[in-house]
């Protein structure tokens, strides 16, 4: 007959058929049979030796990186990137901006076409929405050479996005030297009424009180300076016998040469970066149908701007014939009457211009149905 096993502290085994998974509990004594808690921790001397030098290594690369002058310079190049912020330390890296459509708008506004207005709007816009108003300090530079051309579609493609990019300049073709060619928007307005604006803004200045008037006119003498515009008219004064009423259609055209002679040439390829490049060209005779439509085509920038222009307290509004409000308006119809008759040629060309059937879209008829 076998004999029962005895367990070393006396009396039979409490686990005849081995000792359970995980061991004995205290206070029982050892046990026959071992059975490890964690068999997969189980390490070869290979293995270990591995993990050792390993740590040797990462111990003396350390001590290597502190004795050579500190971080590489990449990474001191990246926490001045970063305004040495500790966010990503923190918070790890941040979502990922989701700009609007278009985020890059190019607004190269007329002279004398209520451009001042506009920006002033956008300048309040700016800082409602957020977007980035990028403008320039050169106010008399509209043709550019080639170097010219690149040195500023470099710039405005660099800026941070949304951007809106105004400035007194013909329009730029940022295809043509590698660049994401932007939205364009304009106001234009009738040449004969931006002739009339530009006469007595040359010589009396505009609404912000400034003697730009005797900056941008020093040498002209007083009794030119008080010239009747009948008379400048009807004597066939030089500033008013080439009236300059072509001066619209090179900020459609653009950069060529042939842009800024005045002919057919220059006509169609303005009619053509309309039709491509410009979301939309208004007219300021209209002016409150333009903001509509920028409101509902640009509501990231244009939201609300409606309200803003006809707030009591934006009191800078354009009339169509800025300083004209003390000359009588019978002089004034007769001066424009005269006007008309000596430039009708001229007025005839840029009018198709503003007035093409081929251009009924993009000048302020496109609100989407």
């Amino acid at each position: 007959m076998k004999k029962k096993q005895q367990h070393p502290g006396g009396g039979a085994d409490p686990w005849p058929h081995g000792t359970p998974l995980g061991g004995a509990p205290p206070g029982l004594g050892s046990w026959k049979r071992r059975v490890p808690l964690l068999p997969f921790l189980r390490f070869s001397l290979r293995d270990y030796g591995f993990c050792m030098a390993t740590l040797l290594v990462f111990c003396l690369g350390s001590l290597f990186y502190q004795l050579s002058g500190g971080p590489p310079r990449f990474l001191l190049d990246l926490r001045q990137y970063l305004g040495n912020s500790t966010y990503l330390d923190d918070h790890g890296p941040p979502p990922s901006k989701v700009l609007p459509f278009p985020s890059q708008v190019v607004y190269n506004r007329v002279g004398k076409c209520g451009s001042r207005t506009v920006v002033l709007l956008l300048r309040i816009l700016s800082e409602k929405h957020g977007f980035n108003l990028v403008t320039s300090d050169i106010h008399n530079k509209t043709r550019l050479t080639k170097n010219e051309q690149m040195e500023l579609i470099k710039n405005i493609s660099t800026a941070e996005q949304p951007y809106l990019f105004t400035r007194h300049v013909h329009f730029l073709n940022f295809s043509r030297f590698g660049g994401d060619q932007p939205v364009y928007i304009n106001i234009i307005r009738d040449p004969v009424n931006r002739f009339l604006s530009n006469y007595f803004f040359r010589r009396f200045g505009d609404w912000r009180g400034e003697q730009n008037h005797m900056i941008r006119t020093p040498s002209m003498r007083q009794e030119e300076r008080y010239l009747d515009i009948n008379e400048c008219i009807l004597e066939n004064y030089p500033e008013c016998s080439n009236p300059r009423l072509f001066y619209i259609i090179p900020y459609f055209c653009g950069q060529h040469p042939r842009c800024r002679e005045p002919g057919e040439w220059a006509l169609e390829r303005a009619k053509l970066n309309v039709n491509e490049n410009f979301l939309l060209v208004g007219i300021l005779e209209e002016l409150e149908d333009v903001l509509l439509l920028l409101e509902r085509f640009l509501p990231h920038y244009f939201k609300g701007v409606l309200s803003i222009y006809k707030d009591p307290g934006f009191c800078l509004k354009p009339n169509h014939l800025d300083m004209l409000s003390d000359i009588h308006a019978v002089l004034i119809e007769h001066a424009v009457e005269n006007l008309i008759s000596n430039t009708e040629r001229r007025k005839r060309r840029d009018h198709s211009f503003t007035s093409s059937q081929d251009l009924a879209l993009p000048v302020c008829c496109r609100l989407p149905r």
